[in-house]
């Protein structure tokens, strides 16, 4: 268990202001103390800016295993404080992560992934308006790697993502798969159908 972060990289910076030595092992010191035992943090980076007296503003940035990383910022009239409350949202956020971890640890209920056959929806003539010659754009596009996942491995991964699916390759079956979450709380998964396919 991570009860003490021994020897953590922690690096301490000020804008628009000089970081003391006390500011600085005050920050340190809490980061430290964080008694938890998931995620596992990598290093850590407190950011201290004082724009004026009544707003003094604690930033920290943890980099965790499993391509965690957590944010979190507290802006009060003490410098001190805000580190404070900076590390109490750390320690909530870190405790969210270990339910969601243990929450998965667990093999699915029987039946709480529900396969959906696929279908083929045939392009149909809907009522046209004025504004069918605007064609939708294509705003993010991100590189994705395809790994091999077991359902209850991808249910983790999705459980500890913002994301609302996962894609991955089925390593029951060898075949891509898209895991959701739907909106009763339990899990859909999504699996093309190899027979179709070749019709």
């Amino acid at each position: 268990m991570q009860v003490h972060n021994v020897n953590l990289p922690i690096t301490v910076t000020g804008r628009h202001v000089s970081v003391t030595e006390s500011m600085r092992d005050y920050a340190q010191k809490k980061i430290e103390n964080l008694h938890l035992d998931y995620p596992r943090i990598i290093d850590a980076k407190v950011i201290l800016d004082v724009e004026k007296k009544e707003r003094q503003k604690a930033e920290i940035i943890l980099h965790c295993a499993n391509h965690i990383t957590i944010e979190v910022d507290s802006v009060s009239t003490d410098i001190y404080a805000s580190i404070d409350e900076s590390i109490s949202k750390l320690a909530r956020r870190m405790r969210k992560y270990k339910t969601r971890l243990l929450k998965t640890h667990h093999r699915p209920r029987n039946g709480s992934i529900k396969h959906l056959a696929e279908h083929v929806f045939h392009e149909v003539d809907l009522h046209k308006t004025e504004d069918d010659h605007i064609e939708p754009v294509i705003i993010h596009r991100e590189n994705f790697r395809m790994k091999p996942l077991f359902p209850d491995e991808a249910i983790m991964d999705l459980e500890l993502s913002e994301r609302p699916f996962v894609v991955f390759q089925n390593a029951n079956s060898n075949r891509l798969a898209i895991l959701f979450r739907r909106k009763d709380g339990e899990y859909g998964m999504i699996e093309p159908d190899a027979t179709s396919q070749a019709a």
